[in-house]
C-alpha cells in the first residue's frame, strides 16, 4: 500500500488495502513538527489492524536536508517506536529529493520480509 495521509479521507477504509501485507513503509515529514503527533496516531492505528500484525515496519524520516528537521532519534521518540516490542522495525533518515537513505533500507525491508517467510 502506498498512500499519503492527506490523500485518504476515510482511515477506517484503509484496512481493505492491508490484506496480505508483509511490510509497511511509513514516511514521516521530519520537518513538520506540528503533525508528528497525528502521524504517530495514524501509525499506531494502522499497526493495531489484524491484517498488519505480522508486517515489518520501515520508517523513513524524510526531508533530512531541511535545517529544522527532526533527526531519526527524535522521530523514534515522537512516534513511540520503542513501544513496538513485538514487531521488527527500522528507522532511517532520508532525503527523497536526493535518494539518500532510500535504497539501502529497501534491502532491509526485503530481507526482513524474506526472513519471516
Amino acid at each position: 500500500m502506498c498512500a499519503h495521509l492527506s490523500s485518504l479521507t476515510d482511515p477506517p477504509l484503509w484496512r481493505h488495502y492491508f490484506q496480505n501485507t508483509q511490510g509497511l513503509i511509513f514516511v514521516v515529514d521530519s520537518n513538520d513538527r506540528d503533525r508528528v503527533v497525528e502521524a504517530r496516531d495514524e501509525l499506531h492505528r494502522m499497526l493495531n489492524e489484524d491484517e498488519l500484525r505480522y508486517a515489518v515496519l520501515l520508517v523513513f524520516a524524510n526531508k533530512q536536508d531541511l535545517p529544522n528537521a527532526m533527526n531519526a532519534a527524535e522521530i523514534t521518540d515522537k512516534l513511540g517506536l520503542h513501544s513496538l516490542r513485538q514487531r521488527h522495525w527500522y528507522i532511517q533518515s532520508t532525503c527523497a529529493t536526493t535518494g539518500e537513505g532510500l535504497y539501502e533500507d529497501l534491502d532491509w525491508l526485503s530481507n526482513n520480509i524474506a526472513n519471516k517467510a
